[in-house]
């Protein structure tokens, strides 16, 4: 099936639009058992109200700078931050310092960071969010995403770079040539791991 690269540079209007919301939709259902998500927004009316929120500062910019990827089908979808292009910081605290109990303020900070210490200075691509929707995990669209923008990775010859929140996709991304290169937790947060792959 192929896959779609969205690129709201180029003025497409409503269809941009309507695919961004399907990747949005599709991580929604992608992360909603990762540990650390479901930390933050613990029960399903925050997970719902805010992880939408999350993902659109995290990984929005990705659509402007025209690498996100989008399954065919909508059942999947990738967000990459290429050298130059970031989340934006002020909108991700925004989200989770205003959706979260008080009590995990400190900690929500500290990740924040951890994430920024690990985060490499040398020019790279920044995986922000990859997810396939829950009922559709282990059919492909994963694999398909990832060398997409892989095969962007190599040609530029970056390095590239993220942070595993759940364990479980760790062996997937190693597959695809990621290393784990240290830890990130702070109070009772769940661990997430930075990973990077050597530029080819």
């Amino acid at each position: 099936m192929p896959i779609d690269r969205l690129d709201e540079s180029t003025g497409s209007g409503g269809a941009s639009g309507a695919k961004r919301a399907k990747a949005i939709h599709a991580l929604t259902l992608a992360f909603v058992r990762d540990p650390v998500m479901r930390w933050l927004f613990p029960t399903p009316e925050a997970y719902l109200t805010h992880f939408p929120r999350f993902a659109a500062a995290f990984g929005g910019p990705a659509f402007g700078a025209g690498t996100a990827w989008l399954y065919g089908d909508g059942s999947g979808a990738a967000l990459w931050l290429p050298s130059g292009v970031h989340p934006d910081g002020d909108a991700i605290a925004t989200v989770v310092l205003g959706a979260i109990e008080p009590a995990k303020h400190e900690a929500a900070g500290a990740l924040m960071q951890q994430m920024a210490e690990y985060h490499p200075e040398e020019p790279h691509w920044y995986l922000a969010i990859l997810g396939v929707d829950a009922a559709r995990q282990g059919q492909g669209q994963g694999a398909a995403l990832m060398r997409e923008a892989l095969a962007r990775c190599d040609e530029e010859g970056r390095m590239a770079y993220l942070e595993s929140s759940n364990p479980a996709n760790v062996s997937f991304y190693q597959r695809h040539g990621f290393e784990i290169v240290g830890e990130i937790q702070a109070g009772d947060a769940p661990v997430s791991l930075p990973m990077r792959r050597p530029a080819r």
